[in-house]
């Protein structure tokens, strides 16, 4: 764990025509497990493919079609509620969820309301300012995505692609601890984090793979206080839930507007209803999809054709020893091990596959000037070609070659960017280029005192000025680096300009 100590943020607050209010939100995300298979099927799960094509009986509902439990997308829930340092319950069970889904042939969708194979867990949420939440998780569960239903490709039907029918997802609900929609934001990246991590779901929100429900209410200040005291649900305001958001953005902006349209309504003498509602992101609103009489209206009960799931603690602890190193053990030892800053730190491990480029940068060499390379130079250049890290041209050695080059003063810091580009755009071992081209920092002082005597002699005005302004000496400086075709050794060249000018 971390190290450090957190302050907890302060909540949103936004002022409405008569009072001030404060947020309240609870999320309800909907993570795809990395899986080949379904989760009641051996059909494929891949991305993509011909619409209805990777479709079984089962997942068609055909007459006489039983669902057959994939073990993998079990171990992948377990490993995801052990990530999230999670009660991980031995017995489990599936029930149907009951209302009319088109693209869901069966009629019902398989969930775990009851007993879910996950219980209470946490996420530790850094809001980059010294402050953290701590996001209590009640309960990750597993149950069939559903089809997707196409209405633009004609103007007079609808059309239905059962690809994602029967997917496995996890529904990761949290308590109403988060307090404002960038905590939201923030609370949804580090999940997304330690889900990718863990290599339980790929975290793709362009896809629907990762995509959450956001439960929204308002309270007065001092009464989600009182909630925290009593776990009385009464303190708060009815929440309303947004339904399939799969853009932090997007759930920053719905999230406020919804708030302030729950404060005109209450503060108008209204009373806000319990309700689905989507997001308009081409109007900023949200808009009522169905009503809810209370908070499960699904007329749940027990999946007939699968018995109870039953789990030996044995198999938790294998899977427990196999878990990686995960983004908050990882950051503190990168600030321990290698003296990072705190923020150096968070860019670093906030893929897991930058967080392994670095580590490999950096070992046996200068952890700081390492992070330096890979954040500025390698991160910069490749976020201006809008690639990622996979997509990185500059292999881990090349770019430690590069690092070794600098901190044997065979190459200066300027020195250092030119054969970064060559490397970048062209490739090729580093030190192999420096010799080629003949890229070598000048380290002779004899060649040094050479030009820069030179330099005085045809400068005399400019050494009495920086006699009396040492500030001037910066110029001398630049000439000799001009000079030498920027191969001058920069601090041999300072000291010997600094004991010319005062000698």
């Amino acid at each position: 764990m971390l190290d450090l100590t957190f302050e907890t943020p302060k909540p949103k607050t936004i002022a409405g025509a008569k009072h001030d209010w404060e947020l309240v939100i609870g999320m309800e995300v909907h993570a795809q497990v990395a899986s080949q298979a379904k989760l009641f099927s051996g059909a494929s799960t891949a991305f993509g493919a011909e619409p209805n094509s990777n479709v079984s009986f089962v997942d068609a509902a055909m007459p006489g079609m039983l669902p057959v439990i994939n073990e993998f997308c079990v171990e992948q829930a377990v490993r995801t509620g052990l990530g999230l340092k999670a009660e991980i319950n031995l017995k489990s069970a599936f029930d149907r969820k009951n209302y009319f889904y088109p693209d869901l042939p069966q009629g019902y969708q398989i969930s775990q309301l009851y007993h879910p194979i996950v219980g209470e867990g946490e996420v530790l949420v850094e809001m980059g300012d010294g402050t953290a939440r701590r996001v209590r998780i009640e309960r990750i569960l597993m149950e069939q995505d559903a089809g997707k239903s196409i209405h633009d490709m004609d103007p007079n039907m609808s059309f239905v692609d059962l690809n994602r029918t029967g997917v496995c997802l996890m529904e990761i609900v949290s308590r109403p601890d988060i307090r404002g929609p960038e905590e939201a934001a923030a609370y949804i990246a580090k999940l997304r984090q330690i889900l990718r991590y863990l290599g339980t779901c790929d975290g793709n929100m362009q896809n629907g793979n990762l995509r959450a429900d956001v439960n929204v209410s308002i309270c007065r200040p001092g009464a989600y206080e009182k909630y925290q005291e009593t776990q009385d649900f009464s303190h708060l305001g009815t929440r309303c839930e947004i339904k399939n958001m799969n853009s932090m953005r997007f759930i920053q902006a719905a999230i406020e507007y919804e708030a302030r349209r729950q404060i005109a309504i209450v503060e108008a003498g209204g009373e806000v209803d319990q309700e689905t509602r989507l997001y308009d992101p081409d109007k900023n609103e949200t808009r009522s999809m169905r009503s809810k009489e209370e908070a499960h209206d699904y007329r749940y009960f027990p999946d007939p054709d699968l018995l109870p799931l039953e789990i030996e603690q044995a198999w938790v602890d294998d899977i427990a020893a196999s878990l990686p190193e995960l983004p908050d053990d990882k950051k503190a030892r990168f600030i321990k091990e290698f003296g990072l800053t705190d923020y150096d730190a968070s860019v670093l491990t906030a893929e897991v596959e930058s967080a392994r480029y670095f580590e490999e940068v950096a070992q046996g060499r200068n952890g700081k000037l390492a992070a330096n390379w890979v954040i500025n130079e390698l991160f910069g250049r490749l976020k201006k070609e809008d690639h990622d890290i996979t997509d990185s041209p500059v292999s881990p050695s090349q770019l430690g070659g590069i690092i070794d080059l600098i901190a044997s003063d065979a190459i200066s810091g300027k020195i250092a960017k030119d054969l970064f580009e060559i490397v970048y755009t062209e490739g090729g071992d580093p030190a192999e280029i420096v010799e080629a081209r003949g890229m070598k920092q000048v380290t002779d002082t004899g060649a040094i005192e050479a030009a820069l005597d030179e330099i005085i002699a045809a400068n005399p005005a400019q050494v009495e000025k920086a006699k009396v302004n040492p500030k001037l000496a910066g110029w001398f400086v630049g000439q000799v680096m001009k000079a030498t075709g920027g191969k001058a050794n920069p601090g041999v060249v300072n000291q010997m300009v600094s004991k010319k000018l005062n000698g």
